[in-house]
């Protein structure tokens, strides 16, 4: 069972959250907010996307990489691997 399966619950709370704060951000460029506020709102659905990331990715670090349970090098090496291509991703 995947690790976000089990921590489903509390994932999709965050991205709701999320989705909130985005529709907040769309509802302040209707308005025609001024440039602080925006500004702010994008501030906080960068990081309410941060935290996600990095929830998901300590997660990620905890079982396929660092995890007792890995019996093998190439189990480990897999697992930073994937870890590794979704950075390069997600820094672009």
């Amino acid at each position: 069972m995947s690790h976000t399966t089990r921590e489903k619950t509390k994932l999709l709370s965050r991205v709701r959250r999320i989705r909130g704060q985005v529709e907040a951000l769309e509802r302040a460029l209707e308005a025609e907010r001024g440039c602080a506020e925006v500004l702010q709102q994008i501030a906080a659905v960068r990081g309410a996307i941060n935290g996600l990331m990095l929830e998901v990715m300590e997660d990620h670090i905890e079982r396929h990489i660092a995890g007792a349970q890995l019996a093998t090098e190439a189990r480990r090496r897999e697992g930073a691997d994937e870890l590794i291509e979704v950075m390069r991703t997600y820094l672009r």
